[in-house]
């Protein structure tokens, strides 16, 4: 090999290893967690997962894709992250996880008004249930044998057919429910379901060390109160359900 081709192949060595340790996080449009605005990334999971990537002094990028990409780049892509996650039993082993960015409990909502009012669970299967495609609810509904799903590509579809009556009920965290809601989305709470954690959903490439050090950042800032204090600023409950201990469905 001549020193010309030496020199290009050292550059491109040099160039993929660059590229390999910028760690890329993605994620989706789910206000207030995650969210596009005036060309920025925010929202109280992305405060969070930027606090932990600059206390490491890791290079990161920040992209939002609809969910079922954003999942499918981040299970095959090594150096790749996605929040935020929930994490259930049928991710558990497909990812390695860095949690939690949030505790929260799932919540079957109705559009105010509809008159949808399941008891439980096995009511709640008369229904048409819209939610994402990928997401862990969609996950929750197949594993319950829920007849009738209807798959979006994002939480904002889904909440239009809800409102428009093309779907009966809408899947989703009981936290942003609430925010929709004080936002003056005509939303109501039908059926509040199991907790859940949410986290970092991470190639299962990526080095166990990296994952460790994220975790303990980000354990640092649930231990301070910034992670509630995030929270507060996006008008959302601080504190955590604890989602080891999953509640029995509740009618509200």
């Amino acid at each position: 090999m001549g020193m010309r081709h030496l020199a290009f192949a050292l550059v491109c060595l040099l160039s993929g290893t660059a590229q390999a340790e910028t760690l890329r996080l993605l994620t989706e449009e789910y206000p207030p967690y995650n969210f596009s605005e005036n060309g920025a990334v925010k929202g109280a999971s992305v405060e969070q997962a930027e606090r932990v990537m600059k206390a490491l002094d890791t290079a990161y990028s920040l992209q939002i894709l609809p969910w079922a990409r954003a999942l499918s780049q981040t299970e095959n892509q090594p150096w790749t992250c996605l929040f935020t996650t929930g994490h259930d039993d049928e991710r558990d082993k497909r990812f390695k996880w860095v949690e939690p960015l949030l505790a929260d409990r799932m919540v079957m909502v109705r559009k105010a008004g509809s008159g949808v009012n399941p008891a439980n669970v096995e009511e709640a299967k008369r229904f048409t249930v819209g939610t994402q495609r990928e997401d862990f609810s969609a996950n929750y509904l197949k594993k319950h044998n829920f007849p009738k799903i209807d798959l979006a590509a994002d939480m904002e579809t889904t909440q239009k057919k809800l409102v428009s009556g093309r779907v009966d009920l809408m899947m989703t965290s009981e936290k942003t429910f609430e925010t929709m809601r004080d936002q003056g989305q005509p939303l109501e709470s039908a059926l509040v379901l199991e907790g859940k954690l949410y986290g970092l959903a991470c190639n299962l490439a990526l080095p166990d060390e990296l994952i460790a050090k994220m975790q303990t950042r980000l354990d640092a800032l649930i231990a301070d109160g910034t992670q509630d204090r995030i929270f507060a600023k996006y008008g959302l409950r601080a504190g955590q359900v604890n989602a080891g201990n999953p509640a029995e469905p509740t009618k509200k």
